[in-house]
């Protein structure tokens, strides 16, 4: 079991709920206001379930709640699943499979494992501030990559940039696809609606030190935010930093609020924060967890012009492109960079992509003979 690192001393907390396998629960001031709930897990692969569009059939989640706090976050809800609430619960009552290599490592070397890709951050973030202090990733991944399995993560975390070498490393064993997720560049907006993460500036430099150690990067710009980040000089300046960081491909898409717990916290902030524009965010959403057929429609226009303005063409999609009647049969293109190749790289050589893309405009995408992201899925 991996021993827990940092430098504060940690104060015993009392065991809210009776959490399945829990060790101890503890607080230290180096993560004021975060509680966290050591357990062992009993297995740490999740099964991705049948009739998913999903273009993984595996994935692992470390953590459970995430203080990050994004205001929008849709796996608020699962956090309900272990009685905790949706809101201020899901930021700081952060359940930490601090046992996740070990189990790993067991289910990989099972007869019946065919090394399918494995999915990292698709529900909470394997690299949120917790990751720092229980450092879980890295032998995440080397049982990941020494058992020839491909895999993904997607995250908001800088912290990611501690493990590029170990990223190369597993890149030359198995394929590896890489994302980071960022809709915004304005600082403050950043600030204000997803409070734990790093600001974009960080995370460009993020996308840019993957691409210069040679890994994949795809950026997924979601959620864009109805009338605080989808103006045309918001969007302008989304794609054009994306552009200059070096991005493998983007995909965007709106805002979706899920009844049951991220709907209910994002218009109370809505109406704390934007009280202006309150009636028209109901308005919006008022038939269920997606913007109307119309703002979609609008919506996939403006990022189509600014993707093709700053040179992401043919290499990643709109999360609602499929403009139907139900918006859950809308599917969507994974950029180029997060999906991992089906074919081992080679030393130096970049994972991360699944057919031939062409030269973007201003020199970011990938080469002929290289790959773009194929995996089409409905991403919620």
């Amino acid at each position: 079991m991996p021993r827990p690192e940092g430098p504060a001393p940690e104060t015993p907390a009392p065991a809210l709920l009776p959490l399945a396998g829990l060790v101890r629960s503890v607080t230290t001031p180096e993560f004021a206001g975060i509680t966290f709930h050591e357990v062992t897990a009993k297995s740490v692969l999740n099964k991705v379930p049948a009739g998913s569009r999903m273009p993984f059939e595996w994935t692992i989640n470390p953590y459970r709640g995430c203080s990050h706090a994004c205001v929008y976050c849709f796996a608020r809800k699962t956090h309900t699943y272990l009685d905790f609430d949706a809101g201020l619960d899901f930021d700081s009552q952060v359940v930490v499979k601090v046992n996740a290599a070990e189990v790993l490592r067991k289910e990989l070397a099972k007869p019946s494992w065919t090394h399918q890709q494995v999915a990292l951050g698709t529900n909470t973030d394997p690299y949120q501030r917790a990751e720092g202090r229980y450092r879980l990733m890295p032998g995440i991944i080397t049982a990941l990559a020494e058992s020839g399995t491909p895999l993904s993560i997607l995250t908001k975390g800088t912290l990611l940039a501690r493990d590029i070498p170990l990223l190369k490393s597993a890149a030359a064993q198995v394929p590896v696809g890489l994302g980071i997720s960022l809709a915004m560049t304005d600082e403050a907006l950043s600030e204000a609606i997803e409070p734990g993460t790093p600001g974009p500036r960080a995370r460009l430099k993020l996308v840019s030190r993957l691409r210069e150690a040679g890994l994949p990067c795809g950026v997924m710009a979601m959620p864009i935010l109805p009338w605080l980040s989808d103006s045309d000089e918001a969007l302008d300046a989304l794609f054009a930093s994306l552009a200059a960081a070096g991005a493998t491909g983007v995909t965007a898409g709106a805002l979706y609020l899920k009844p049951g717990g991220t709907k209910e916290w994002f218009m109370k902030w809505i109406a704390a924060n934007h009280p202006e524009l309150a009636g028209r965010y109901r308005r919006l959403y008022e038939s269920g967890s997606y913007a109307s057929k119309e703002y979609r429609s609008w919506l996939a226009g403006k990022v189509r012009y600014f993707k093709a303005r700053h040179g992401f063409t043919n290499s990643s999609g709109f999360s609602h492109r499929d403009l139907e009647d139900d918006p859950r049969g809308e599917e969507a293109e994974y950029p180029a960079g997060i999906i991992p190749q089906q074919s081992t790289p080679g030393p130096g050589k970049a994972a991360g992509h699944a057919r031939p893309g062409r030269q973007g405009a201003q020199g970011r995408e990938e080469s002929a003979g290289q790959a773009a992201a194929a995996g089409q899925a409905t991403l919620f």
